[in-house]
């Protein structure tokens, strides 16, 4: 069908489009044009030559100069009568039916050069075409889709909240997590917490499970846990309406999954946090759990919460004893850390007892009943209380702790020891010089048999004195060793020339009845020989623990004072928080990062961000001197307590550090901190408005954080359809390059 373009001449006085188009556009112009669709090429070759024509106004236009049955002249006119086009059917059908098709033919490349030509000439299409639009780059496998549906969906709900639905994005925040794209997943689980969207149990355990797999999903899971959490306490003590948006109390196994990859990554700080959290929503700790925290506690040093564990565990059956085998583990190396020698052989003892197992009813032991345990110190009343149940296992949850034990076995259904116990055992008693401790300690383990073995390894390291005490122990005690032993204890006396020891050893020999001849004893026998190459293990183990107590350390002192510190901060004793606090400095003890984590945790309580940045003040000082190592979790904690307080220069200092050192910062939770806070902080005021010095460098330190964050200086609600548009193509670019 043949068309013919009039000259611009032959138009109405009441519209003229001289001024648009250029004076070649004024001649007469054919097309061919076999269907709407050839139209709609035209249209498109017209916005591509004639740039000043205002597009926004092309589809109001266009009907105008159609041909029509009025007495007003047309600019369209046709040659042929009989076959009228239908202008019902406009380019944004065209447009919106070739999306749909492509859509739901999966061509994803045609689907977004559509798109892109919809979105540039009439914004967005409607809600169920872009559900099913994001729905098909979510399940893409490239990357590079996925980060285009991000990237869209955040500009959709910017324009219009409700555009994209909860489930979609779901899917999508799914699709992100499993291709380790977390950012971009957890922001789309932030957006949906915001607008109230419910997220089940089963699908946050599946996002969460992908999100952990690294280092900085587990900042980022971690962080939304929190925020969950917080909500979910917000709702329920009736903060907020709860016409807001309901929340989803997150179970024992999405705690489990976050627990678990801050052990693995070293985020201990942030997983006492979450332990707390557990105690505040109220979430049951499984077996999984208990030994997650026994983890994260022995990495914070805090050996009194970990006891605690351990009264409650008690005697359970042997299928629950290897996996508390961990709890044990973590138990053992804090009693070693404090260097109590005492309460780590008892441990031990408790531990390695030989009695029968008893049934878990006998022991009046209630599995469907959860436990309570105080978090902090029982004596203080307003303290939090998590509930644990120590036989419930989760079939479908996670460990996450993959390590193996260092100081328990488990074999014949029974705990033990390992020889790096022991050699830490013995190493403390000698060092403590409670060697008849040692002794019994260890016949009531072992038996002779243990006896020997050590007593052979402290030969074999020079310790002969030692090897003598405790043949001397054992022989007051009704347990005489064998021959064999003496005999060992007796070459390394003449080995080392200490001749008088020798003596007084033959003497004993020949008493006990175990020799008639001394003199026969002189020489060293083969088998003497063969026995110093037994047990080579332990005697290694005995050399590493000589050699790493002469290295620095953390002294057990700094346990014990922190210890202290935490329960005067739980109790809010500030008074007595700060004496405890100084008399690091003091005995000239270097603090830890548990130490300046649980003031910073007191102070925020408190409302005290003053004193927070004084505490920042001697955690720089120390990091000078070279004395401390901060983490991110410590640092990610003041950086949020300097945004509640207010204090934007210390904000970017800390973030500056942070990424001087390579540390992950999460950006979105600080930019939502700060506008639930200072949302209109500075908003209006102006560089020439301010009064003193301290302003306007306090107003440059939030325009950095601000642009920092991206945090525009305007909001796209204020902003009209135009500038939209231009904000949209923009992005639209940018995604486009990535």
């Amino acid at each position: 069908m043949k068309f013919t373009v009039l000259p611009l001449s032959s138009c109405s006085s009441d519209f003229s489009l001289d001024s648009k188009f250029p004076d070649s556009s004024r001649h007469c112009l054919h097309f061919d044009l076999t269907s709407a669709s050839s139209l709609l090429n035209s249209r498109l070759m017209f916005r591509k030559s004639l740039r000043r024509f205002d597009l926004s106004n092309v589809e109001t236009l266009i009907p105008r100069f159609l041909c029509s049955r009025t007495s007003k002249p047309a600019l369209f006119c046709t040659n042929v009568e009989p076959a009228r086009l239908s202008w019902e059917v406009s380019s944004q059908v065209i447009l919106k039916k070739k999306l749909e098709t492509a859509l739901k033919d999966h061509r994803v490349d045609d689907a977004w050069d559509v798109f892109k030509d919809f979105k540039r000439l009439y914004g967005f299409p409607e809600s169920v075409i872009m559900n099913r639009f994001v729905t098909v780059l979510s399940y893409s496998s490239d990357s590079g889709w996925l980060c285009k549906a991000s990237d869209l969906t955040r500009l959709a709900l910017k324009q219009n909240p409700g555009m994209i639905s909860g489930d979609v994005l779901t899917k999508l925040s799914l699709s992100l997590a499993r291709a380790q794209m977390v950012e971009p997943s957890c922001s789309i689980l932030r957006i949906m917490l915001e607008r109230g969207y419910v997220l089940t149990s089963d699908v946050l355990r599946l996002v969460v499970m992908h999100l952990v797999k690294t280092e900085v999903g587990t900042c980022l899971a971690s962080n939304y846990l929190v925020q969950v959490c917080d909500r979910f306490v917000e709702l329920n003590v009736g903060k907020r309406n709860s016409s807001s948006g309901n929340v989803v109390k997150p179970d024992t196994v999405v705690f489990n999954l976050v627990l678990g990859s801050c052990v693995r990554f070293g985020f201990s700080l942030k997983g006492q946090e979450l332990i707390e959290l557990m105690a505040k929503v109220d979430v049951v700790a499984d077996a999984y759990s208990i030994v997650i925290m026994s983890c994260i506690y022995e990495m914070n040093g805090m050996r009194d919460e970990l006891r605690k564990f351990k009264e409650h565990i008690g005697q359970v059956p042997p299928q629950l004893l290897c996996h508390y085998r961990h709890l044990y583990d973590n138990l053992l190396s804090l009693e070693f850390k404090f260097d109590d020698i005492g309460s780590a052989g008892r441990l031990v003892l408790d531990m390695c007892k030989s009695k029968d197992l008893v049934s878990v009813q006998n022991l009046g032991f209630d599995s469907e009943k959860p436990r309570v345990l105080p978090v902090g110190s029982h004596h203080i009343r307003s303290g939090l209380k998590i509930h644990i149940s120590p036989k419930l296992l989760q079939r479908d949850s996670s460990l996450g702790v993959d390590t193996e034990a260092t100081f328990v076995n488990f074999s014949n259904s029974k705990l033990g020891i390992t020889n790096k116990t022991l050699a830490k055992l013995v190493y403390g008693h000698k060092r403590h010089d409670i060697l008849p401790e040692l002794s019994k300690l260890l016949f009531s383990l072992g038996g002779s048999r243990l006896c020997a073995d050590v007593i052979d390894a402290c030969v074999a390291i020079g310790w002969l004195e030692a090897a003598h005490d405790i043949l001397d122990d054992m022989a007051s005690a009704g347990h005489p060793m064998e021959l064999a032993t003496y005999r060992n204890v007796l070459s390394g006396y003449y080995k080392s020339k200490m001749l008088r020891n020798a003596e007084v050893l033959l003497k004993q020999m020949t008493k006990a009845g175990l020799i008639t001849d001394p003199s026969n004893e002189i020489v060293v026998s083969p088998e003497t020989e063969e026995k110093d190459r037994e047990n080579t293990e332990l005697r290694d183990l005995l050399v590493q623990e000589i050699n790493a107590g002469k290295q620095e350390k953390v002294p057990s002192m700094l346990y014990e004072l922190n210890s202290s510190l935490y329960y005067f901060c739980k109790a809010r004793m500030q008074g007595d928080a700060i004496i405890t606090y100084r008399k690091i400095p003091k005995m000239k003890i270097p603090p830890t990062v548990q130490s300046f984590w649980i003031l910073i945790d007191m102070y925020s309580s408190l409302g005290m961000y003053r004193e927070i940045t004084i505490v920042w003040g001697d955690i720089k000082r120390n990091i000078a001197s070279k004395t401390l190592k901060v983490t991110q979790d410590l640092l990610e904690k003041l950086v949020v307590n300097f945004l509640r307080g207010g204090y934007f220069e210390r904000v970017m200092e800390v973030i500056s550090y942070m990424k001087e050192n390579d540390m992950y910062n999460d950006l979105t939770m600080y930019k939502n901190e700060y506008l639930k806070l200072h949302k209109n902080l500075y908003r209006t005021l102006k560089a020439s408005d301010v009064v003193t010095e301290a302003q306007a460098q306090r107003l440059e330190h939030v325009k950095a954080f601000r642009k920092l964050v991206g945090i525009a200086s305007f909001q796209f609600h204020i902003i009209d359809n135009k500038g939209y548009a231009e904000e949209f193509d923009r992005k639209l670019s940018a995604t486009e390059e990535k």
